[in-house]
């Protein structure tokens, strides 16, 4: 199999998207909170790789594709149950008695258990919201592309972020946190969550334009260009296209 420039990048931005993606997850049961001017923002720690999958999926479907996209969505969501079947097994089995002895100064019990034990319920909200945002963003970037006839970027690369960020915003602390935190606790984490998420897919936007010249000027990567039916171009076309 020939490994050219272009299948080299999707493995690695695919890879860096479902590494983000788990990490993310993993993370999440961790609380901080972020002053941005008057406003207090709680939220989860999960935040921090975030911004590269709102990265991630924007070059994908502008360099790959639709179907491409969608391909590393469920892959990344079959990855996160195997991640989460995972950490049932490890929490579910026995510990080694001497880990109970008082002079054992390694991870105990409680501790694991405190945070993996965490981790699988905020894996359940991530799974529940990833696929249905993820999906959206993924059409939602598209229609914009085919009505803008490939043209500005930044539209489709934040407009596709604002409307399916929304729905994972809400769903996943939802489910993460009824039953743990009071209600408007988790309205004002919705809020606020939201709130940055919007302020990062504005201030990600030149970092788009930079991989996008990256991509397509250094290593003669060209995304891929629809048609007024909203299908890709065939390859030939397509690079004709995006370098007119």
């Amino acid at each position: 199999m020939l490994l050219n420039a272009r299948i080299k990048l999707f493995v690695i931005l695919a890879a860096l998207f479902i590494t983000s993606l788990i990490v993310g997850d993993i993370i999440g049961v961790k609380l901080v909170e972020v002053h941005l001017g008057s406003i207090v923002a709680v939220m989860s720690v999960g935040m921090l790789p975030f911004p590269v999958t709102f990265l991630l999926t924007d070059l994908l479907n502008e360099f790959y594709g639709k179907k491409a996209a969608r391909f590393v969505t469920f892959t990344g969501f079959f990855m996160a149950v195997f991640c989460f079947v995972v950490i049932a097994l490890s929490v579910g089995l026995p510990w080694a008695p001497l880990t109970q002895a008082a002079e054992y100064s390694g991870t105990v019990e409680k501790s694991f258990d405190n945070v993996f034990s965490g981790s699988q319920r905020i894996l359940v909200a991530s799974m529940v919201a990833y696929l249905s945002a993820q999906l959206i963003d993924i059409s939602v970037f598209n229609f914009l592309k085919q009505r803008t006839h490939n043209r500005m970027l930044w539209l489709r690369a934040t407009g596709s972020t604002v409307v399916s960020q929304l729905m994972d915003t809400v769903v996943v602390q939802v489910v993460a946190w009824t039953g743990v935190l009071p209600a408007d606790v988790i309205i004002r984490i919705i809020l606020t969550s939201y709130l940055v998420k919007l302020l990062v897919a504005v201030g990600l936007t030149p970092l788009i334009y930079a991989g996008h010249a990256l991509l397509q000027e250094r290593l003669g990567i060209h995304p891929v260009v629809l048609d007024e039916h909203g299908e890709p171009l065939p390859d030939g076309a397509a690079v004709a296209a995006a370098v007119r």
